[in-house]
């Protein structure tokens, strides 16, 4: 990396994206590293959308729209962060420049952005497009366009009350540079589907639609969810296959085709569904497959640190990274606390010396189960460790409701501290 000459010159930070990794990031880069870097944020929209409670508020039969996008502009400019409203086209890495066209209006002209630093968190590209029959038969929970489109499916009269099929698509995983403990994955995440099948299930029961026996999940892979630990994972599938009656098919390897009546699958498999609850592979942006710092199917390719190897000015924040696997919003926020603190070393100014530590993945989150309650999963044995938690309750239920509440608070800036408290009280 070049040495950046701190007495003559401010240095560039250029953030792209902004939803849950990037937005976090460009805040935590202001306040680890002060006003010593000048900091642009790149998005196409100008809203967080809230995606983990976009099956929460479907199933309630609220609007996404309503209820889960969060401008962010305001928190950007109180800390001083510049705003960039367009599409990333380009990025060069030699010449340090991005090129983005502005879309606020149809027709603008394309420009190049220079940064000394680069923090890419532009998530990844759901790749919808390449399950045949999805636009016309399937159906989603990603974006809002998705959660309205299922909520009026169910909540205006086309849902019949026949099967249901609930799962995802098999996710392309790159292995160049992975380090020796992350393991390939099938499925990019596949803590919705469990969500969605248990959330759907007290629907059922509530419209008197149905019950868990409507439901089957599928996995591309051996066990559904293998990220939060083989054993974590018999104990869900105990309560939704043994208990409450799901349907459970795996090794299916991907989706052939999703037709009317149910979903082919490539190893001949097949299963008769009325609806048809899918997620896709997580494909990385166009303008990335082909740079020299990703691997060989699009990801950026970093160290622990979160930092471009032959490119340390490059660094990386959540799904468009080859480390975040899963593709789950904390290991997002994980990764940003890194990022963060690199900058603010490289720029002589990191507070907490003793917290500049390496990428250490793993698995938190929460899930919504219908009933008000919700399951809580704090889980490293995928990556060979030894802590392996899952609870659940009204408590847990409490806390996802709640994090959301601290995230909008805090304008995307959660306190470290909440991390561990969460730890302490799921625990």
């Amino acid at each position: 990396m070049d040495q950046i000459n701190l007495k003559t010159h401010k240095p560039k930070v250029l953030v792209l994206g902004s939803n849950f990794g990037g937005l976090t990031v460009a805040r935590l880069i202001r306040e680890e590293a002060g006003h010593t870097v000048d900091i642009t944020v790149v998005d196409r929209k100008s809203y967080l959308l809230f995606v983990p409670n976009i099956p929460l508020e479907v199933f309630a039969n609220n609007d996404p729209i309503d209820k889960l996008h969060m401008p962010f502009y305001h928190f950007l400019k109180e800390d001083n962060i510049d705003f960039l409203q367009a599409e990333v086209k380009e990025i060069d890495v030699v010449s340090k420049n991005v090129t983005i066209m502005p879309v606020e209006r149809p027709g603008s002209a394309s420009e190049k952005v220079y940064y000394d630093y680069l923090v890419i968190a532009l998530g990844a590209r759901l790749d919808y497009e390449a399950i045949p029959g999805f636009a016309e038969y399937g159906h989603t929970v990603s974006d809002s366009y998705y959660g309205n489109k299922l909520r009026r499916y169910l909540f205006n009269g086309h849902y019949k009350g026949g099967p249901i099929a609930v799962g995802s698509a098999r996710f392309k995983m790159g292995k160049k540079g992975n380090p020796e403990w992350l393991n390939e994955m099938k499925a990019a995440c596949e803590g919705p589907p469990l969500e969605i099948s248990l959330g759907l299930s007290d629907l059922l029961e509530q419209r008197k639609w149905g019950s868990s026996k409507n439901i089957t999940l599928f996995t591309p892979g051996e066990y559904i969810a293998e990220d939060a630990g083989i054993p974590i994972v018999k104990e869900f599938l105990h309560m939704a296959v043994d208990e409450m009656k799901m349907g459970y098919v795996n090794n299916v390897g991907d989706i052939k085709e999703i037709y009317k009546d149910g979903i082919e699958f490539i190893n001949g498999q097949s299963v008769e569904a009325e609806l048809k609850i899918v997620l896709p592979n997580w494909n990385p942006h166009v303008f990335m497959k082909d740079l020299p710092i990703v691997d060989e199917e699009g990801f950026l390719m970093t160290d622990l640190y979160m930092r471009n190897k032959e490119h340390p000015e490059v660094m990386g924040v959540g799904d468009a990274t080859a480390l975040a696997a899963p593709k789950l919003g904390g290991i997002g926020d994980m990764q940003a606390r890194i990022v963060a603190r690199q900058i603010a070393k490289d720029m002589g100014v990191l507070k907490h010396p003793a917290d500049d530590k390496p990428f250490n993945p793993v698995i938190m989150c929460f899930g919504d189960m219908g009933h008000h309650k919700a399951f809580y999963i704090h889980s490293d044995l995928f990556y060979g460790g030894k802590t392996g938690i899952m609870k659940m309750g009204h408590m847990y239920y409490a806390m996802k409701m709640g994090f959301k509440e601290m995230y909008y608070r805090t304008g995307g800036k959660p306190p470290g501290w909440g991390i561990r408290l969460t730890e302490i009280v799921g625990d």
